[in-house]
């Protein structure tokens, strides 16, 4: 199993956080190897499950996630279903410095990506993944903040 996590610590509330990651659209916009994100249905516990297609490597997995957790506005955990399994958790806590953001992600590769792709790669470019990611979450909510 992969698993990594990243944390980030951003000048907005935890509300105003979680409410731009609870919008699946922005996390296509901020996630660079999340390519497609449609069929969005709103799940009785708040969540969303959503068909997704991740590329890794050059190589596009399709699946989708299932909000399991969805504890506004502390926390989200998806389900990854499809060519990915394994889960995707977001933890949002208020700190002295800031909000603190913890993205966390564990999954197994399907076999012929383990083929093509040596582990230490995958492992380093999810981490480089999950950076990326929170860098562009606080470009978009500090953005968000500046006067149009």
């Amino acid at each position: 199993m992969i698993e990594v996590s990243e944390t980030i610590v951003l000048d907005h509330s935890r509300e105003d956080v979680f409410e731009f990651l609870d919008d699946p659209h922005n996390h296509h916009q901020i996630t660079p190897s999340l390519e497609r994100v449609e069929n969005i249905e709103r799940l009785d516990n708040g969540g969303k499950r959503i068909d997704h297609t991740f590329k890794i490597g050059g190589i596009k997995l399709d699946g989708e996630l299932v909000q399991t957790v969805h504890e506004p506005p502390e926390r989200m955990v998806f389900d990854m279903r499809g060519q990915l399994e394994g889960e995707i958790r977001l933890d949002i806590k208020e700190t002295e410095a800031g909000t603190e953001v913890t993205y966390s992600a564990g999954y197994d590769l399907p076999g012929n990506i383990i083929e093509r792709l040596a582990r230490p790669f995958v492992e380093k470019y999810n981490e480089r993944e999950l950076t990326t990611t929170l860098e562009n979450l606080k470009t978009r909510l500090d953005s968000a903040e500046q006067p149009a």
